[in-house]
């Protein structure tokens, strides 16, 4: 059966109309590398990571009936990853969980305001990630790194927009506080 042609929204309604596995299967096609690679850049465990995919297509699967459409089904699938992988991070009171290697770091990009950030303090960068706080770590992840839009990350987190640009404002004072500190070590 081919599915390129059809939009996630159409084979969720499909799934939960015919409960033919397919779809779901498609849909598994679709995310589980996104996911994966998601849940390794927070875990920062191959092993955890796969188990994290399984578990998070549990819950797909059992709250699919829920997604009511009104996000993209990306951004219903990412708040539930973003919230698992959390919820893990937390369980196991893992403080340094969201940077994996120096690729990741390169792949955050900043704002022309954010001028202090170049490669060659690729070590204070990772030592600013390391100690900044839990929330403003993953906002400005979700942000720079994710390029997630205001919105959607307004939608992951469950707050309104002008929450979303008041914590990132925040966030990055903060990380800049931490980063010109680090720099001075």
């Amino acid at each position: 059966m081919p599915f390129d042609d059809l939009s996630d929204a159409v084979i969720v309604e499909n799934y939960l109309r015919t409960q033919d596995q397919s779809y779901f299967e498609e849909m598994y096609s679709r995310y589980a590398n996104k996911i994966f690679y998601k849940c390794y850049s927070i875990l920062k465990d191959s092993i955890l990571a796969e188990d994290a995919v399984q578990d998070i297509f549990m819950k797909v699967l059992l709250n699919l009936a829920n997604y009511s459409g009104r996000s993209s089904f990306s951004t219903w699938i990412y708040s539930i990853t973003y919230n698992y992988c959390i919820d893990q991070v937390r369980r196991f009171k893992k403080v340094n969980a969201v940077i994996s290697d120096q690729q990741e770091i390169n792949e955050i990009g900043y704002e022309d305001e954010d001028y202090l950030i170049k490669e060659d303090n690729l070590e204070a960068l990772r030592n600013t990630l390391d100690v900044i706080d839990e929330a403003d770590k993953m906002i400005l992840l979700m942000k720079y790194q994710d390029n997630l839009r205001l919105k959607e990350i307004a939608e992951v987190l469950s707050i309104s927009e002008s929450a979303v640009k008041m914590r990132l404002q925040r966030a990055k004072e903060k990380f800049r506080k931490i980063y010109t500190s680090v720099l001075q070590i």
